[in-house]
């Protein structure tokens, strides 16, 4: 059985932190990093040490809360040639914007012109969302030709519709990119089924896709990702009981999943 792609989304808000998390990630076997670039613009917020202000830290899918610094906090260039210099693994660079949970502080044409100098720099992988206006779209996808991989994106508000409303979803999205993915919140079993299904009816497709939840359950779909064939799977090197809650995995946990239900040996 072929496995999918694991990619590891990086932790941290500067290029240190998140050079840091590569190499654990490639020391853990993943197969390419996510960088947030969104993230650069990002600090953590400062609360007073104590046990409540340590909970308050945490929202209720455990992720750390953060504080949105200025858009020229952030030296763009010098941060992708760190990147090129001190990742060995394949990266993919994403910019997301607030509309889909993002953090980037500028407005849409400067986010464009972000994503513009990310393929640029020659990274494998750019992420653009799907919402993206057609005339950016084309743009950046003339600037990536050859070169760099699309992953076109969506990151949904509401919770995953029917499981035939997500296979139309994936197979209109799959001309804007060479994989496309999709995440949804939920909150339960129906919501996790119904992106199971999906990707269950998708599974002997053509269309290169990454499907998701956040949230209890969302972890289905990406342990059975091999019987699912997906072509990408994202992971974290995070550990701690909040990763259940939000539907995330560490990667090692990940592939020690794959290992006992004897997706790969």
């Amino acid at each position: 059985m072929e496995l999918p792609l694991v990619c590891v989304v990086l932790t941290g808000c500067t290029v240190d932190e998140m050079l840091k998390d590569a190499s654990l990630a490639t020391a853990a076997g993943a197969d390419l990093v996510e960088v947030r670039l969104d993230k650069l613009w990002t600090r953590e917020m400062e609360l007073e040490e104590s046990e409540e202000d340590d909970d308050a830290k945490k929202s209720r899918n455990g992720e750390v809360e953060y504080e949105v610094q200025s858009l020229d906090s952030v030296d763009l260039k010098s941060a992708l040639s760190s990147f090129k210099q001190g990742i060995e693994l394949p990266v993919i660079l994403t910019c997301r914007p607030e509309r889909q949970g993002g953090y980037y502080p500028g407005d849409e044409s400067s986010r464009i012109e972000v994503l513009r100098t990310a393929i640029e720099s020659g990274v494998s992988w750019v992420d653009l969302e799907v919402d993206i206006s057609a005339t950016d779209r084309k743009s950046l996808r003339e600037k990536a030709s050859g070169k760099t991989k699309i992953i076109a994106s969506y990151h949904s508000e509401e919770h995953p519709p029917p499981a035939s409303e997500i296979v139309a979803e994936v197979e209109d999205y799959s001309t804007q990119g060479d994989m496309v993915k999709i995440c949804y919140p939920i909150q339960g079993s129906e919501g996790a089924l119904r992106i199971f299904e999906a990707a269950w009816e998708l599974r002997n497709s053509e269309i290169a896709m990454s499907l998701m939840g956040i949230g209890s359950g969302g972890d289905w779909v990406r342990i059975h990702a091999p019987l699912l064939s997906q072509n990408m799977v994202y992971s974290t090197m995070q550990v701690g009981w909040h990763l259940t809650h939000s539907g995330k995995i560490n990667v090692s946990d990940l592939t020690t999943a794959w290992k006992l239900l004897g997706y790969s040996s």
